[in-house]
């Protein structure tokens, strides 16, 4: 049975590419693109509201090889928490510790890479597929909005003065 305490990945929403070393993570509702590392992928894939962070240290730690502490855990988690990739947000527990100091720990104790999420905001999909090309006049009257450069089509597929 899942505990409301305990972290859940989120997953609706989401686009999920498994790349090697890292997971790509596009979110459908804020077209935010995140990549995370290994380490921040295994402990997302380990939030499956069955495990505690004490829990799924000690799972990231079997699958990694390496010891695993919950300070760990709770820094991918606050990263999880920063880019809505939970299903509900979870108060990172440093016990009173900055999140800099906690990085310096870990970092001085752990031969695990530090769980890193990077992101990017992607374009809305309507714009991401429209561009300066076109194929006849009506083409080019939306591009304008995109910053083309005129409402004609030169003919040679883009649109012209």
């Amino acid at each position: 049975m899942k505990n409301p305490q305990n972290p859940v990945a989120r997953k609706s929403g989401l686009v999920i590419q498994e790349v090697p070393e890292e997971v790509l993570v596009y979110d459908m509702n804020t077209n935010k693109a995140h990549c995370l590392n290994k380490t921040a992928a295994l402990v997302w894939r380990s939030c499956d509201g069955n495990r505690s962070v004490s829990e799924i240290a000690n799972h990231v730690g079997s699958l990694s090889g390496e010891r695993v502490t919950d300070d760990f855990v709770w820094l991918a988690i606050d990263q999880l928490n920063e880019n809505d990739l939970l299903e509900k947000q979870i108060e990172a527990d440093f016990r009173g510790l900055s999140r800099r100091d906690v990085i310096k720990r870990i970092g001085l104790t752990s031969m695990v890479a530090l769980p890193v999420i990077a992101s990017l905001i992607a374009p809305p999909t309507a714009m991401a597929a429209a561009s300066c090309n076109c194929n006849q006049n009506f083409d080019c009257t939306v591009a304008p909005n995109l910053g083309c450069p005129a409402n004609t089509c030169n003919g040679n597929g883009l649109c012209r003065p």
